[in-house]
């Protein structure tokens, strides 16, 4: 099983999960982290660090975010390992909490 970052990410990216995954699977894009579900060693330590509960259990994954099982998936494979937190964006706040982001993805 794995963890999966979902919507809730999207342009908010506070990267707090980042500092505590002791394997380093979180990949950073542009406005999104993502979780390779083939590193992941599901010790769940991430999940209560988000600040915006964007992280699931695979096993929990909300059915209208099913979809970003893959888009993690893929994703990490083409993005960069992130392994230290970072700044959020500026306007990271200001995304929090917003609802239907998918569409502001940049992969």
């Amino acid at each position: 099983m794995t963890f999966v970052v979902t919507e809730s990410c999207i342009r908010c990216k506070y990267m707090d999960c980042v500092e505590v995954c002791p394997v380093n699977c979180f990949y950073e894009g542009p406005n999104f982290l993502a979780i390779n579900p083939e590193e992941c060693i599901d010790c769940a330590l991430c999940e209560p660090e988000c600040p915006v509960n964007a992280i699931y259990a695979e096993d929990e994954l909300p059915e209208e975010q099913q979809e970003f099982l893959e888009l993690n998936r893929v994703l990490s494979e083409k993005w960069p390992n992130i392994s230290h937190m970072k700044t959020p964006p500026a306007d990271a706040d200001d995304w929090k909490g917003v609802a239907n982001k998918r569409k502001h993805l940049e992969e």
